[in-house]
């Protein structure tokens, strides 16, 4: 990219192309502005485009050397070497923490997150539309006061995509994941199969699977242990029946999950239960739900009382979720 910002050689950074049409519309034709004022307002806009340039610019390579990293506890390892006091972790480098090790990183200028012991992550992109780790084993406790969609942590099963807020997030040696989210929401994402997590709530996602169902964690304690039976699995025949006959209202959310992911001999039995649960808006009717018609299963989300779904759209990609 530094080659086409001298000489136009090299491949564009969408960024930089976005900032050229931008400029663009300014450059000058060779006639004189028709009063002082078009050409004061065109100086004006002119300045703050080239400012907004250089600032991107400064921004991106500042990022580019990677970000602030910290240790908390012990010396983490850094590309094999140990970190005893602040430095930076750069892109591509593994940050390794042993038993007795602790660090934080800052992600940018958007938050931080603090990386327990036996934990192994890298950077994978830092941009200033898009920070991502990847984290490969561990666990990470991250708190992002952003923008919707501008971290994103990399796991083997799925993607965590952060809507504003903060999480816990782990990874076993299999490479199967957990997330408890304690403010905001997160997305988790695989291969079109997703699930939306709010705070309180918790989800897995397995590595031959995706992204599991999300429930709430003041849920009885049954319904708790049928629903992660469910997502690890390993399900028993009475499974399915506890998740209805124990769901309360507020976990209204765990069946809307549900449907999408019940094959159509038993997802009926999920429909009757949510409707007892959560009545569906007029509009919505039985058939367009058991075909998993989108507007319908949107419009039932808006009624479930967790805000509506114009928020969090932006970051979808296919809907709805594939059943596994």
């Amino acid at each position: 990219m530094p080659d086409y910002l001298w000489d136009k050689s090299g491949p564009p950074d969408p960024e930089t192309e976005r900032l050229e049409k931008l400029l663009g519309q300014f450059r000058h034709s060779g006639r004189r502005p028709r009063s002082r004022m078009n050409a004061a307002r065109w100086l004006a806009v002119a300045a703050m485009a080239v400012l907004a340039i250089g600032a991107t610019l400064w921004v991106r390579e500042r990022m580019r050397g990677g970000w602030k990293i910290a240790p908390l506890e012990g010396a983490p390892l850094i590309a094999g070497s140990p970190l005893r006091q602040e430095g930076v972790l750069k892109i591509g480098d593994w940050l390794e923490t042993g038993a007795g090790a602790r660090a934080e990183l800052s992600i940018g200028q958007i938050g931080y997150v603090r990386i327990d012991p036996g934990t192994r992550l890298r950077i994978a992109e830092a941009r200033p539309t898009e920070h991502r780790l990847a984290l490969d084993r561990g666990r990470i406790q991250a708190r992002i006061w952003a923008p919707p969609r501008l971290f994103f942590v990399d796991l083997p099963s799925a993607v965590a995509i952060d809507l504003g807020c903060a999480y816990t997030l782990e990874v076993d040696e299999e490479g199967n994941g957990k997330i408890h989210v304690s403010l905001g929401w997160v997305g988790f994402e695989a291969d079109g199969l997703e699930s939306l997590i709010p705070a309180g709530a918790a989800c897995h996602t397995r590595r031959d699977k995706g992204p599991g169902v999300p429930y709430f964690l003041d849920a009885t304690e049954p319904f708790v242990a049928a629903v992660e039976r469910w997502n690890s699995g390993a399900r028993e025949p009475a499974d399915f029946e506890t998740i209805l006959s124990q769901a309360r209202p507020r976990d209204a959310m765990t069946l809307w999950h549900l449907l999408p992911r019940t094959p159509p001999a038993g997802r009926a039995r999920v429909y009757e239960r949510l409707r007892e649960l959560a009545p569906p808006p007029g509009e919505v009717t039985r058939d367009g739900v058991l075909v998993l018609e989108r507007e319908m299963l949107e419009s039932w989300w808006d009624n479930l009382g967790l805000g509506e779904t114009n928020w969090w759209k932006l970051w979808k990609r296919k809907w709805p979720p594939r059943i596994r």
